[in-house]
């Protein structure tokens, strides 16, 4: 099964409709799910981005959002349990030169680990790490 990486940044992007990426967004999403591939999340990335909702587009918007995606059978939750934390430090400090977030560095432990190649996202940092972005640019 094709899996696909969702970051904040693509999270959001599908969101908020007033986002200049929403439309590309959107269509990367539901050809990859209608190809029949899966999305990947973590526990992390739901975290900011069920926060940053909130913020940017009000709180029945960040309900709406995870009543959308609760449970949902496209989505697969990755939880960032100690190990996979302890791997994302190492790769914070030694990229000490990047400004990647900490999540960004969970997130790169878990596609790494699952040998996930491309993710729904904005931020750069994917594509500095070795990852395929989409929407393609």
């Amino acid at each position: 099964m094709r899996k696909l990486f969702v970051d904040t940044a693509g999270w959001m992007a599908c969101a908020d409709g007033a986002d200049q990426a929403h439309p590309e967004a959107c269509k990367a999403r539901d050809a990859w799910l209608k190809a029949g591939g899966v999305l990947v999340s973590t526990n992390y990335v739901m975290d900011e981005t069920l926060t940053l909702v909130r913020l940017r587009l009000g709180m029945p918007a960040a309900e709406a959002w995870w009543k959308q995606v609760d449970g949902s059978s496209l989505l697969r939750w990755e939880l960032i349990h100690e190990a996979r934390a302890e791997k994302a430090r190492g790769l914070f400090f030694r990229y000490a030169d990047k400004d990647f977030s900490f999540t960004d560095c969970t997130s790169f432990v878990v596609m790494r680990e699952l040998r996930i190649r491309e993710s729904l996202t904005t931020d750069r940092h994917f594509a500095r790490m070795g990852f395929g972005m989409l929407p393609k640019r």
